[in-house]
């Protein structure tokens, strides 16, 4: 039998804290033989993209997967922007404190990050230059975090325009195109009930929102409306992920018909929701247990030839 690993052309989607399932799926990868060879991403799927190009997997799961609800609301520089309601500028500090001034085009792994000119309509493609600078701008979430400003111009979300990037990765001869789509519409069910401690967390981490939420309503404040009591309105948080959530899906849909990768790895968009950075081990668990399930697919796939 052949030593030799099977390569990896990687393409990583956004989806805000579901990204860090993304972790979970390279972990599995690399169980299984896989060599990655190049790896292009989107919002969150750029920021672990890079980080395992520049080599620093391990430093960086173990400060994602150790958040509490209260250290990542502590991470959340909140502003009350029209732009955006969080600078974004306090967890990438501390990104910088651990990736350094790297430059793309010096890490062993070819990488890209794609991030939207909002004003142009035109993907912005970071294949070099500095590496915290694209995953600044791959990750500024439109209306949430603060746009990137770069020549001038106002950068945001990768996702806006690419959420699943497929055509900006290298190919390398022999290689195999591997996809991770962490806003797949498919059932889930949670893995483990919560114990008091998760729910006095939580409703620690509700109160500090909802005192947020009070204060954010100085710049959306509310409109009446006069809507049959069947209806319920949809909150401006849930309301926007909703949103962002069914466009993505769309355009992920598109790419997949197009590109047709070798194998497709589906995380499900209910198994957190866009912040949820506190759930980090749970949610690479479920990258580790999609990958399992679209492996086993792909060798039955080869089985049958």
């Amino acid at each position: 039998m052949s030593s030799m690993k099977q390569k990896v052309a990687l393409v990583l989607g956004s989806g805000g804290a579901r990204g860090v399932a993304h972790i979970g799926v390279i972990e599995a990868l690399l169980k299984h033989n896989f060599e990655i060879s190049s790896i292009a991403g989107s919002s969150m799927g750029a920021v672990i993209g890079g980080v395992y190009a520049a080599g620093k997997h391990e430093a960086y799961k173990e400060w994602v997967t150790n958040f509490d609800k209260i250290d990542v609301f502590k991470l959340l520089d909140f502003t009350f922007s029209t732009q955006g309601f969080v600078r974004g500028e306090r967890v990438f500090n501390e990104m910088r404190k651990l990736l350094g001034d790297l430059l793309i085009e010096d890490m062993s792994i070819p990488f890209t990050a794609v991030a939207s000119n909002i004003r142009t309509q035109q993907e912005v493609i970071f294949e070099n230059g500095q590496l915290m600078q694209a995953l600044r701008a791959s990750c500024a979430i439109p209306t949430v975090i603060t746009p990137a400003y770069i020549n001038n111009e106002e950068i945001v979300d990768g996702g806006v325009l690419n959420p699943i990037p497929i055509n900006r990765v290298k190919r390398n001869a022999n290689d195999i195109l591997v996809v991770v789509d962490v806003n797949a519409n498919i059932p889930y069910t949670p893995k483990l009930p919560e114990t008091a401690e998760d729910i006095a967390q939580k409703n620690q981490y509700n109160r500090l929102i909802a005192e947020f939420r009070i204060k954010l309503k100085t710049l959306w404040p509310a409109q009446k409306e006069h809507l049959p009591p069947v209806i319920k309105k949809l909150g401006f948080f849930d309301l926007l992920n909703r949103s962002i959530d069914s466009m993505q899906e769309r355009m992920t849909s598109l790419q997949m018909e197009k590109y047709h990768p070798d194998i497709v790895v589906r995380v499900p968009r209910d198994c957190c929701g866009t912040f949820e950075f506190y759930r980090g081990k749970e949610i690479v668990e479920e990258g580790n247990l999609a990958f399992n399930k679209a492996y086993q697919q792909y060798q039955h796939a080869l089985e049958r030839g």
